[in-house]
């Protein structure tokens, strides 16, 4: 992967797109409304709700700029390639936190993807970013990690790696 490669699934990079889509026809529109509205209640030298909707035009233009970036550098995983033997994007990891000797589940996902929980595979599914996944990626079965949270050191012994 290139530096500034980024690997997400399908399912991830159709979101991106949905996302960019949804700003670029519906989010640009509704701020032209509100700019035309504003315009229409006389001097915008100091007209509020104009300096307001031109700011989310701003706001809304640096976002859909950023998505496009981001789409230009996406690399897709087929789900049929990702490699089992070693934890990476794509893949769902289950670890023993040496502490409690309680098991987690982790889907790893792309990287701007953020963490939520994904109640398909009783796992809550983290950003390739985060400091679990950093941990974790490029690791074997067996292997114990060391994370370094905001709350602590935490320790991880990984059992199972296997694809979504």
């Amino acid at each position: 992967m290139q530096n500034n490669q980024i690997e997400l699934t399908q399912e991830e990079y159709n979101k991106l797109e949905s996302e960019l889509e949804f700003l670029k026809s519906v989010r640009r529109s509704e701020i032209s409304e509100q700019i035309k509205q504003a315009r229409a209640f006389g001097d915008i030298s100091e007209n509020a709700e104009y300096d307001e909707a031109k700011n989310e035009q701003a706001r809304i233009e640096g976002e859909i700029q950023d998505k496009e970036d981001l789409i230009r550098r996406v690399r897709v995983i087929d789900s049929k390639e990702i490699d089992t033997a070693v934890v990476g994007v794509g893949t769902l990891v289950t670890v023993s936190d040496a502490a409690d000797n309680e098991e987690y589940k982790y889907l790893i996902s792309g990287m701007m993807m953020g963490s939520a929980n994904d109640p398909e595979h009783n796992a809550k599914k983290i950003s390739s970013e985060s400091p679990i996944a950093k941990s974790l990626i490029g690791k074997k079965v067996g292997k114990t990690c060391t994370v370094q949270a905001p709350g602590g050191t935490i320790k991880l012994k990984i059992l199972e790696i296997s694809r979504v």
